[in-house]
């Protein structure tokens, strides 16, 4: 194993270790509000900073973007980290069991490996380009289906962007019809690894941000399958639009939505 995926591991299991502690102080904790619906705790900012420690102690050079913190340039520019401590801040305030850490490392502006922990399940989704993607240290494998139809999808609605709403529903009443269910969980991170583990067969989302994406869009690509933005392109961590699921499902995704979508979105 890559030893800076190692490093990962041990930051995304020591943010893991003060989140799951945290959840029974949670009526305690001090929260504030980003915007609307978007919140940060306590918590989110301690598991940061836990995550950015370690990772900085062990590669000082090294440049970061975090959700709390920001960007933090390195001296080495080709490294950055791209982190978000808890994704699924929404679902941990509440009690509601779907939340992760995020941790992906990019090169010279490409995704080399990430890390993505559940810390209530303990379940360890990894990838390093080339290598595959991983569950606990059991290879995966996105799912086989020939078409869309039947398909299992995840979502994930614009709560931080309601302008957008009006696209999302199109897109909804587009693809409901066409596929056996649609789930949405709270953390796309941990959406993008269930695509990547066969859980669901598909995902897609409007206006997320890099460190929800890089990690899990690399998982899926390791475990065989593909991840665009709705245009069919490669620009999702630019965009914050983001199609990903096995090639069928992919494909079917981008051929219904395609009608519906305003032309900004599809250049």
């Amino acid at each position: 194993m890559h030893p800076m995926l190692n490093m990962a591991i041990r930051a995304a299991r020591r943010a893991g270790t003060l989140i799951v502690r945290a959840l029974e102080q949670r009526p305690g904790l001090h929260i504030d509000t980003k915007g609307k619906n978007d919140f940060v705790s306590e918590v989110d900012r301690q598991a940061e900073a836990a995550i950015i420690e370690i990772l900085k102690k062990a590669y000082p050079e090294h440049g970061f973007l975090a959700e709390e913190s920001g960007s933090q340039p390195g001296s080495k520019t080709i490294y950055e980290w791209v982190i978000d401590p808890l994704d699924g801040t929404t679902n941990f305030l509440h009690g509601h069991p779907q939340f992760s850490v995020s941790i992906a490392l990019r090169c010279q502006g490409r995704v080399e490996l990430g890390v993505i922990y559940d810390p209530l399940r303990e379940d360890l989704y990894t990838s390093s380009r080339g290598e595959g993607a991983f569950l606990n240290d059991r290879r995966l494998r996105v799912t086989n289906l020939a078409s869309i139809e039947g398909a299992l999808l995840g979502t994930g609605f614009p709560f931080r962007t309601p302008h957008y709403l009006e696209t999302y529903l199109n897109s909804f009443k587009a693809l409901f019809p066409l596929v056996a269910d649609v789930r949405r969980a709270g953390s796309a991170a941990l959406d993008l690894a269930y695509v990547a583990a066969g859980r669901l067969d598909g995902f897609w989302e409007i206006g997320l941000k890099e460190w929800d994406m890089a990690a899990g869009a690399l998982l899926v690509l390791e475990a065989g399958g593909l991840v665009s933005d709705f245009a069919g392109g490669n620009e999702y961590l630019k965009t914050g639009n983001i199609v990903a699921g096995t090639p069928k499902v992919l494909k079917g995704i981008l051929q219904a939505i395609e009608p519906v979508l305003p032309a900004n979105f599809k250049r």
